[in-house]
C-alpha cells in the first residue's frame, strides 16, 4: 500500500538552525579519545560472537518494543577520491547535519576514516555531540568480498587493519567514543570477513530499509521508500554525501514529520542493539 508523503512543515525554524556541520549547536566537554572502540569507560551494547566465534551481524531491533526506528547515514570517501576532492566535489553534507539537529532526530553516522581524514572538524563536530554517535564504515570504502557493486576489494589480510586505521582517523580528528559497531562498504560480506573481523569486537550492523538515496534525484521518491519499508525496530541506511545522494536532506524533512505523526520514535543504532540483547 503506497504511504502518502505529508509535506508537513517542522515545528523548529530550520533556516535559523542550518548551521555549518562543524559548529555544533553548543559546547561539549570533550573526553580522551580511546585507542581502541573496547576503550571506553562504559561499553556500549553489542551482539554475542556468533557460531564459531564470528563477528555478529544486526539488521534490526525487535519489533515488540514499541515504535522505535533508526536512521543511519552512511559518509562515505573511498581511500582514492582525494584528487576528486582537491577538485571541489564535496563529500560532506553538512546541511543534512543541520537538518537532523533542527529536527532533534538522534542518528548514527556510519563513516569511513577517509572521510574523517577529508573533514576532521566536522567528524570531531557529529563525534562530540550527543545527538549522533559515530561507527566505523572501513577507512577505504574498499569492498570487504569480491563483486560488490564495482568497489575495489580488501585483502583479508588487510581487513582487520583498515578497520583498525578508521578508528585511529576518528581519534586524530578528535572523535571522543567512536562505537565499536562496523558497516561493510556496500553492505557486501561473507563468512572469511566475519571471521576475520572477529578480533576487532566490532558488531556489523546492516539495515531492513534501503532508502534508495544513493545517486537519487528524486527526495519524494526516496521518501515514499523510507515510510513504505519502516516498522518497529527498523534500521534505514541513508547517506551522509552531497555529490552521491543529493536528494537526501529534503527526504528527511519529509520523513520525520510523517513518522512522528505515525507514533514513531528516533533512536540510535545502539538503543536498538541494547534492546535486542535484553530480548536474548
Amino acid at each position: 500500500m503506497t504511504i502518502r508523503v505529508r509535506r508537513v512543515a517542522a515545528a523548529c525554524a530550520l533556516g535559523a538552525a542550518l548551521t555549518a556541520c562543524g559548529a555544533p549547536s553548543a559546547p561539549h566537554a570533550s573526553r580522551p579519545a580511546p585507542t581502541a572502540p573496547t576503550a571506553v569507560s562504559s561499553r556500549p551494547p553489542t551482539l554475542a560472537p556468533g557460531p564459531a566465534g564470528l563477528t555478529p551481524v544486526f539488521k534490526n531491533g525487535p519489533r515488540v518494543d514499541g515504535k522505535t526506528v533508526a536512521l543511519t547515514f552512511d559518509a562515505d570517501m573511498t581511500a582514492d577520491q582525494g584528487p576528486r576532492a582537491a577538485a571541489g566535489e564535496h563529500f560532506d553534507n553538512p546541511r543534512l547535519i543541520a537538518t537532523l539537529r533542527a529536527l532533534k532526530v538522534p542518528a548514527t553516522v556510519f563513516m569511513t576514516g577517509r572521510w574523517a581524514d577529508e573533514y576532521p572538524a566536522e567528524a570531531r563536530a557529529i563525534g562530540r555531540d550527543p545527538q549522533f554517535e559515530i561507527a566505523n564504515h572501513s577507512y577505504s570504502h574498499y569492498a570487504f568480498t569480491g563483486d560488490c557493486y564495482g568497489l575495489p576489494t580488501v585483502s583479508p589480510d588487510r581487513m582487520k587493519a583498515d578497520v583498525e586505521r578508521a578508528y585511529t582517523a576518528f581519534k586524530k580528528a578528535g572523535v571522543p567514543n567512536a562505537m565499536p559497531y562496523f558497516r561493510f562498504p556496500g553492505g557486501c560480506y561473507d563468512r572469511q570477513a566475519l571471521k576475520t573481523l572477529s578480533a576487532v569486537g566490532v558488531t556489523a550492523v546492516q539495515w531492513d530499509v534501503v532508502s534508495g538515496d544513493a545517486f537519487a534525484t528524486d527526495s519524494d521518491a526516496v521518501a515514499r521508500q523510507v515510510l513504505e519499508g519502516v516498522k518497529p525496530g527498523s534500521v534505514v541506511v541513508m547517506h551522509c554525501t552531497r555529490s552521491a545522494a543529493p536528494a537526501t536532506e529534503k527526504a528527511v524533512r519529509m520523513i520525520v514529520p510523517e513518522l512522528r505523526e505515525q507514533g514513531y520514535r528516533f533512536v540510535k543504532v545502539s538503543e536498538l542493539i541494547g534492546a535486542t540483547d535484553r530480548h536474548h
